[in-house]
């Protein structure tokens, strides 16, 4: 696809996938990312995208041994009926990576189809890690419009001592400009498996204006939730009263448990900002007891 100039307007491509059924023409974007130790150091081996979906050039603000830090750009900004966007990483034996993006995702209302039923844009990620690699994947929030019709899927492979360290952070709606959830649905899945036996499931079902999401056993009435997730080799119960102690859960709005043997934190509030900041720190925190550094802000956060 391409944009026609002067414009957001989408102009397709000789070749382009076909109008859907609700007669937009819809983008399907992949990224395939590998990663291997080379010269003492982790290194982008390999990169190949279809769409509009692709990366900058990796960075090692860490330096030569450290993670490889790349940027996972997304030019359109966000995703529609219709649309699909793929990521897939493989790292092999003994690599480290640090995945984030430019800014927020966002998933737009969906556009009214001929059939009445709004195509669904699911976005996806897939993670393979093997023996003794380093994920992690830190995104910035996905903002879901009102009246989106979206899928959020994260699945991650691992080996028996690979680690893999991810956040993932929603706002229903845009509560800085008043907009509510009160149309549409979003569905989630996270999904860890190691060595192929599944260590963590968890799947989420949102629909605008229901009563989850003002309900006190539900979202309370707050647009932001977050989950916060270190699945390595061997997570201590230490690691979670750290945790717990430095950021607090007097205001319920941070959590931290130990499910599985995975170290979970969770935030529900109503701030996007406020969510970074306590997954940031707690990053921090854990940083130096799963990977034995100091935790390093990818340079983007900083423009």
């Amino acid at each position: 696809m391409r944009f026609d100039e002067g414009s957001s307007r989408r102009m397709p491509e000789p070749g382009a996938e076909p109008p859907t059924a609700s007669g937009f023409a819809s983008w399907h974007a992949r990224l395939s990312l590998s990663f291997a130790q080379r010269r003492g150091g982790t290194q982008l081996i390999a990169s190949s995208h279809e769409g509009p979906l692709r990366v900058q050039r990796p960075f090692h603000p860490e330096g030569r041994v450290g993670p490889c830090h790349v940027y996972v750009l997304h030019p359109p900004g966000g995703i529609v009926s219709g649309d699909r966007l793929r990521l897939d990483a493989r790292l092999a034996e003994g690599a480290s990576a640090l995945l984030t993006a430019p800014g927020a995702s966002k998933l737009y209302r969906a556009r009214a189809a001929r059939t009445h039923v709004a195509a669904q844009a699911v976005a996806s990620q897939h993670f393979r890690l093997g023996p003794g690699a380093t994920l992690e994947w830190l995104p910035h929030e996905t903002i879901v419009f009102d009246g989106a019709r979206a899928a959020v899927r994260t699945e991650v492979d691992l080996a028996a001592d690979a680690t893999y360290v991810g956040w993932e952070l929603l706002c229903l709606g845009r509560p800085a400009a008043g907009e509510r959830f009160g149309e549409g649905a979003l569905r989630t899945e996270l999904l860890i498996r190691r060595e192929g036996r599944v260590r963590y499931l968890e799947r989420g079902l949102f629909r605008g204006g229901d009563v989850l999401l003002e309900a006190p056993w539900g979202l309370r009435g707050q647009p932001v939730l977050g989950t916060f997730v270190v699945a390595a080799p061997q997570v201590e119960a230490s690691w979670v009263e750290a945790v717990r102690d430095a950021l607090g859960e007097a205001d319920a709005q941070l959590s931290v448990t130990l499910v599985s043997g995975l170290l979970v934190a969770r935030y529900l509030g109503g701030s996007t900002r406020e969510a970074r900041a306590l997954f940031e720190h707690a990053h921090s925190m854990l940083r130096p007891l799963y990977a034995g550094r100091a935790a390093v802000r990818p340079r983007i956060w900083s423009t």
